[in-house]
């Protein structure tokens, strides 16, 4: 058995509280917001998060972050933007021994950098394995059989995870490459958003397999100029994780999207559908990519969308109408990493 903090009572937060519970772990999940823990509390249930699903009362609530201390494991699962000051928050109350498992997916403003290098400022004595995959929190809580990756620098942590997580309807895959399955994890809330304004336009399969696609293309682009390996994005963390993403009513990215296409503006889908991944990390993305010089043309399109008051409709007509290319062309870097990494 294995004593674990979750940090956020989102949905994936709640979600895992639930499983862990079953498997005989001793959970703690801290919330910042006293009202949410009250829910809980007096309706055994979350249902702006999981509407329906049952927490277990066993299943410690608290909004005292100094339950971190001295678990096996402290669960990273707040929003992004939110992720260093809760860091912060907790730092004082941590033990060397606890592992942290990040959740997270995204990137911190301002400086560019993943959730574990956030994290790896803030907990500098911890080990940081990262959690990440196709694992919408609805389905993971109701026992829906759901397959993630587990990375971490020093892979004997990741196998840790793996080997307490591990359950008749959860599988974990390790990978020891943690910027490649964060950036898969960051940059396909920002293929779901546009997939989403697609969907919004009335757009078709056509349409949203092709940003899909050409997606999966500008992700692997970005990662392989932040030192990821190229197989990564094949996987879990990669495809898998933007095929549900741009699939899913379950995907706010998606759903917020929809709205967008269909003529809300950007910061009321925001507002409407709550948190939005993909909202933030597109700003980040689009200044890490021109910082980076890699071309990134759906993020470049939706930033403008987002952000500079651009027409939905027109942006899906510059992306059509781009300068003809060779679909296989070499994706930047490759060259100059394998000089690096020589077989």
């Amino acid at each position: 058995m294995a004593e674990i903090t979750i940090l956020g009572s989102g949905g994936f937060g709640l979600a895992l509280a639930i499983l862990c519970h079953s498997m005989g772990h001793k959970v703690t999940v801290w919330s910042k917001f006293q009202q949410e823990i009250d829910e809980i509390r007096n309706t055994g249930e979350l249902a702006v998060k999981l509407p329906g699903v049952k927490i277990p009362k066993e299943i410690t609530l608290t909004t005292d972050i100094s339950a971190v201390s001295g678990k096996d494991v402290v669960l990273v699962g707040v929003p992004s933007q939110f992720t260093r000051s809760v860091a912060q928050e907790a730092a004082p109350f941590m033990q060397p021994n606890s592992v942290v498992l990040n959740t997270s997916k995204g990137l911190e403003g301002g400086t560019y950098k993943r959730m574990s290098q956030v994290l790896e400022e803030e907990f500098p004595n911890n080990p940081i394995v990262v959690l990440t995959g196709p694992s919408h929190a609805e389905e993971l809580a109701r026992g829906i059989p759901t397959t993630v990756a587990v990375a971490c620098k020093d892979v004997k942590y990741a196998e840790y995870i793996q080997d307490i997580f591990t359950s008749p309807t959860f599988r974990l895959y390790v990978n020891s490459d943690v910027a490649g399955c964060e950036i898969g994890g960051a940059m396909k809330n920002i293929i779901a958003l546009a997939a989403g304004v697609s969907d919004g336009l009335g757009f078709g399969d056509n349409t949203k397999a092709a940003l899909m696609t050409r997606g999966i293309h500008e992700i692997t682009a970005l990662g392989l100029a932040m030192g990821a390996r190229v197989e990564t994005f094949a996987g879990l963390t990669g495809i898998g994780d933007l095929i549900v993403t741009c699939t899913s009513m379950h995907s706010r990215n998606r759903r917020a999207g929809i709205l967008i296409g269909q003529g809300v503006s950007p910061e009321e889908a925001v507002r409407q559908v709550g948190t939005v991944e993909g909202y933030h990390c597109c700003e980040v993305a689009y200044g890490l990519a021109k910082k980076l010089g890699v071309t990134m043309p759906i993020t470049e399109e939706l930033y403008r969308v987002l952000f500079e008051q651009d027409n939905a409709d027109l942006s899906m007509s510059h992306l059509m109408g781009r300068p003809n290319r060779h679909e296989c062309e070499r994706y930047p870097m490759t060259e100059m990493l394998a000089e690096c990494n020589p077989k």
